[in-house]
């Protein structure tokens, strides 16, 4: 193949470029034969997993990806701005399947090494939930600031307060058009009839940390519950994160959401804008721990532990991205739905 001019095809109105593959192929035993008359048609891998097309020449799948990811095969490069195509094709339809599966791995692999950029999320910076802040804020410098590591650097913005249903990452317009889709689904599919049409009436109450030992603490988190005492709110919210998880946008690390707002944070100190720390991968996929810096959170926790920030209606979900921020100080919203 002369590699500047590499031979295309055209699908679907789309030009590809052509990478040729040689298909491995080894003599048989004669009694190997029955065998693979059975199985070749699926192998190792789930037939109905993945649509493959039949063609003059033999099989065909086509791969969607965006386009931030093609650097992980650069031979798949082709004509189109907004997101990658691979085409795999091949005399059988097992060793289509085999290749699509391999290259899904490959993309799930390296989505997961990705940065989230966006959280679907509830805003909690109705006014009197701000004003209740700032009157946690000034009460705890008051009492406990001669406490270890307390100090006014590790409150969180009260206009950013919100709570998080799950990390995304969002590699393309189309992602968060999918996103938007898939909360519209969820909307019709079951939060109507959770919510009954209506905002849901919570308290933002009482704060609690996630760590063994409270007098070294790097986060505090306000909790978040239903003013009815209803477990409206977690069902909600743990129907949302399952139903993405199944599509693949959200990665399965929990089963339920732990419903809680960050209102001390360690990592403010340094940067006003950090958000937590997620995804810390090596490149082959290893967790990386940092050690934080921590604070003294005893007191604090004796004196507040059933502080009342306020409360107010949670009438959306916002797709929220990361590092921005709107003309309220809030994170930039990509998309919602509305209850009501």
């Amino acid at each position: 193949m002369e590699v500047l001019r590499p031979q295309l095809i055209r699908i679907d109105g789309r030009n590809y470029r052509k990478n040729p593959i040689q298909e491995q192929t080894y003599q048989r035993e004669e009694d190997e034969e029955d065998f693979y008359q059975g199985s070749m048609e699926c192998a190792d891998e789930p037939c109905d997993a993945y649509e493959v097309e039949q063609t003059p020449q033999g099989f065909r799948s086509t791969v969607r990806a965006p386009s931030l990811l093609y650097n992980i095969w650069g031979f798949l490069s082709m004509l189109t701005l907004s997101s990658l195509f691979a085409v795999i094709t091949g005399q059988h339809r097992n060793g289509v399947i085999s290749a699509r599966t391999r290259i899904d791995v490959l993309l799930h692999t390296f989505r997961r090494k990705q940065p989230f950029t966006h959280f679907l999320s509830f805003f909690l910076n109705e006014v009197e939930v701000q004003e209740g802040f700032l009157r946690f804020q000034e009460e705890v410098l008051a009492k406990c600031s001669m406490d270890h590591g307390v100090d006014s650097s590790i409150f969180q913005n009260p206009k950013k307060l919100h709570l998080t249903i799950g990390m995304l990452v969002l590699l393309s317009e189309e992602e968060i058009q999918q996103t938007c889709e898939m909360l519209q689904q969820c909307k019709e599919e079951f939060i109507n009839d959770i919510s009954g049409g209506k905002p849901l009436e919570v308290e933002m109450a009482g704060i609690e940390y996630m760590n063994d030992d409270p007098g070294m603490v790097d986060v505090l988190y306000a909790k978040v519950h239903m003013k009815d005492g209803s477990n409206r709110l977690q069902e909600l919210v743990d129907r949302v994160l399952e139903r993405f998880q199944a599509s693949g946008l959200i990665v399965k690390e929990w089963n339920s959401v732990k419903l809680h707002a960050t209102v001390m944070n360690t990592l403010f100190r340094k940067d006003p804008n950090a958000e937590g720390r997620y995804n810390l991968y090596t490149p082959d996929g290893k967790y990386i721990f940092k050690e934080r810096e921590s604070f003294d959170g005893r007191n604090i926790l004796k004196l507040f532990e059933n502080f009342h920030f306020g409360s107010l209606k949670l009438n959306s979900i916002h797709i929220s991205q990361r590092f921005t921020v709107d003309s309220f100080g809030n994170y930039a919203s990509c998309g919602q739905i509305d209850f009501s």
